[in-house]
């Protein structure tokens, strides 16, 4: 546009230059007149702006041209009759205007004048204007800028001196809603509040492990995915009372103790046997319950076994097999091939119950004990997108023993689909890997406790149980000492009588009889002690349908009998054999009235009930007993460590319990105290989780990994 706008300005200077040319130039053209013609052209090319002058004849033969002559300008090119008549030329030396006027010379001669003009004046004032713009537009946006930076800093001065004084003033920042004329600040104090609330939690579940502080790892590390919780024995049973209607109780198990407020803090389904009496009359069309009955959180989904599933499964394969296998107590372990087929069957039943239940291609299933072995697999054949947790609450034998099994394989290869394996320690770990290593062919990484079968990788790693901290069942209990009172008056004990307690299953991995024995040799070698002590045993029922439990609650039963007979009065008995069900309130108020209580099982995986004692014991008193063959004893080591074996080393252990000092008992419960406390069960199950997630993070990799590859093999196919 700026050329067009300078070509007419030439146009009419070159007009006004041929008008003046146009009486002298027709006489010059005789070629007699050449230097006269030089002269002329050169004085009126003295005009900066006229670069040359052409004088030509129409064929294109040159007359005479001026010697700033562009060489893309000739008489030959100008004269064409195609070329206009005036026209714009670009040369190296920058922009040309040319224009051509016919005139006629002196002796009747046709010719032809071309004026070039030089326009190179229009670049150069295009690109002095263009660069004061580009100056002024800099200038201006860094004066816009500059201002624009201080009104900044004036509003962000003014915001931090509001945010300091807020969060002097009030350190959780809830006024955030106060000043509606800032929404940027608001933002700014809800997102302090939440790092805040954040940093909490994490401090929470770093040294003291709460259900909040579990309930954000499985929001923040896992997405909050659907939790499905897989066990043989459910969390609350229903069963008939003595009017008939349903009755809730809470079973004698130290999985539903370590299990239940997990998911009672993450919510979720618990697929669990229905086999109380009155299970079936609390359920809806899809067999499904809220619990707890008092306060619902999570949902209870029962499985119904008929008698020959419950023989096989439970009973048969599950406790005459696996049980005793496991357990180092010397009770020969039984395997049938119709146990083994119902083993299976009930196994996948479950599995299909976790499909129907489950709301997500990717939930989180924790499936417990040795009961669902088989389970991992088969939850992953038909969930792939699952995260898949088995914890095996009993011991692990060594390769040898294991190797009894007749389908040991079947076994370990369902339990290695799962991807996390926790045991209670790392010795059951070490075992586990050494009967993988013999049994089955895959790579283990002992470096990383990971085993790979088919390329599907299992984390297997210690994860000690515990319980929850505190126990909800303390809520309402009295004082330690009215708790005391209230037992002595309830079993018609006297106020000198020093109690002692165990609370078990009846299982002959318990040591009961052994404990009994042990009670009898303090008596006998310590007459002193007759009249003074007294043992309360709870001893629950359970798997009351097999032989070697039905021998077992006969031998304690006659065992308790024989000693009270031997050195018990009219009104004093050593040993109180409670030989039913108690509730955790009752346990609890045990707990708390007791002098010391005594866990000396032959075998344990864990044992609870040592943990359980000690949370309850808030006036820090009371010596713990334990056996150093149950899991607790290498967390609890300020307990009485004992050898259950040996009768006289744990009657020494009691003679010990009750002639402690007070403040060696309350230091010794203060470390316990703090101990189950950092090790809680929120503690126990974040810690899988948190696993679980670096799984899962993996897993959602390596898809949009192998994703991207085929998108790329389809792209180039």
């Amino acid at each position: 546009m700026l050329t067009e706008w300078f070509r007419t300005d030439v146009e009419m200077r070159a007009k006004v230059v041929m008008n003046t040319m146009g009486e002298t130039l027709p006489t010059l053209l005789d070629r007699s007149e050449l230097p006269r013609l030089r002269r002329f052209l050169a004085k009126v090319t003295e005009d900066e702006r006229l670069l040359a002058v052409l004088a030509c004849r129409p064929d294109g033969q040159t007359l005479y041209q001026t010697d700033r002559t562009p060489s893309q300008v000739s008489c030959a090119s100008g004269t064409a009759s195609s070329e206009p008549a005036s026209r714009v030329l670009r040369t190296p030396q920058g922009a040309v205007h040319v224009a051509r006027y016919d005139l006629q010379a002196a002796d009747g001669q046709p010719a032809v004048v071309l004026l070039v003009h030089d326009m190179s004046f229009v670049d150069r004032r295009y690109t002095k204007a263009r660069d004061y713009l580009i100056a002024f537009g800099v200038m201006s946006a860094v004066v816009l800028a500059l201002l624009s930076v201080f009104a900044a800093w004036l509003l962000l001065r003014r915001w931090g001196t509001l945010l300091v004084r807020d969060i002097r003033g009030r350190r959780f920042l809830d006024d955030a809603e106060g000043h509606s004329s800032a929404p940027i600040l608001s933002q700014v104090r809800q997102v302090l509040r939440e790092i805040e609330n954040d940093q909490r939690l994490e401090i929470d579940y770093r040294e003291n492990w709460t259900p909040n502080a579990l309930a954000h790892v499985v929001r923040q590390s896992l997405d909050s995915p659907q939790m499905i919780v897989v066990s043989n024995r459910e969390p609350y049973i229903h069963n008939r009372g003595p009017d008939g209607k349903p009755v809730v109780q809470v079973p004698a198990s130290g999985m539903v103790t370590a299990l239940e407020p997990i998911i009672r803090a993450c919510s979720g389904v618990w697929v669990a046997h229905g086999s109380g009496s009155a299970d079936r009359e609390v359920v809806d069309l899809h067999d499904r319950v809220s619990v707890p009955p008092s306060d619902p959180a999570y949902t209870l989904r029962r499985v119904w076994l008929n008698e020959e599933e419950e023989n096989g499964f439970y009973f048969g394969f599950s406790n005459e097999g696996l049980w005793p296998l496991c357990h180092l107590a010397y009770v020969r372990p039984s395997f049938r091939e119709t146990d083994w087929r119902q083993y299976q069957a009930v196994n996948r039943k479950f599995a299909d119950v976790v499909l129907k239940e489950a709301r997500t291609d990717h939930p989180v299933v924790f499936v417990q004990d040795y009961h669902f072995a088989l389970l991992p697999a088969m939850v992953r054949q038909r969930i792939p997108g699952a995260t898949v947790v088995l914890f095996w609450h009993i011991p692990w034998p060594n390769a040898e023993t294991f190797g009894v099994c007749p389908w040991k394989e079947e076994l370990l290869t369902g339990m290695l689909r799962a991807d996390i394996l926790g045991f209670h320690t790392r010795y059951h770990c070490q075992n586990f890997l050494e009967t993988v290593d013999r049994y089955v062919e895959c790579h283990i990484d002992r470096e990383h406790m990971t085993v790979t079968v088919q390329g599907h990788v299992c984390r297997v790693a210690p994860y000690p149980i515990s319980i929850e901290w505190p126990p909800r069942w303390l809520e309402g209990l009295p004082p330690a000492e009215d708790c005391a009172r209230a037992v002595r008056q309830r079993f018609g004990l006297a106020d000198d009588v020093r109690i002692g307690v165990g609370v078990e299953r009846w299982d002959f991995t318990k040591g009961i009889v052994e404990r009994f024995l042990a009670v009898e040799q303090l008596l006998e070698q310590d007459p002193s002690w007759r009249g003074r002590i007294t043992l309360l045993q709870v001893a629950a029922p359970t798997r009351s349908k097999l032989p070697a439990y039905r021998l077992l609650k006969q031998e304690t039963e006659e065992t308790a009998a024989r000693i009270n007979q031997t050195y018990g009065t009219e009104t004093w008995k050593p040993i109180v054999l409670i030989g039913e069900h108690q509730e955790p309130t009752q346990v609890f108020e045990l707990y708390r009235a007791a002098d010391f209580c005594l866990v000396n099982s032959l075998h344990d995986g864990m044992n609870l009930v040592a943990k359980e004692f000690v949370a309850a014991r808030d006036d820090h008193d009371g010596v713990l007993i334990l056996s150093t063959f149950a899991g607790a004893s290498r967390e609890l080591i300020e307990a009485l460590l004992v050898n259950p074996y040996d009768i006289s080393e744990t009657a020494s252990a009691i003679r010990q319990a009750l002639r402690m000092d007070r403040d060696e008992r309350r230091e010794r419960m203060r470390l316990m105290r703090r101990t189950v406390k950092e090790n809680n069960v929120y503690r126990w199950a974040g810690r899988m989780l948190m696993d679980a997630a670096r799984v899962r993070q993996r897993q959602q990799l390596r898809m949009r990994t192998e994703a991207k590859a085929k998108s790329r093999r389809d792209m180039a196919a």
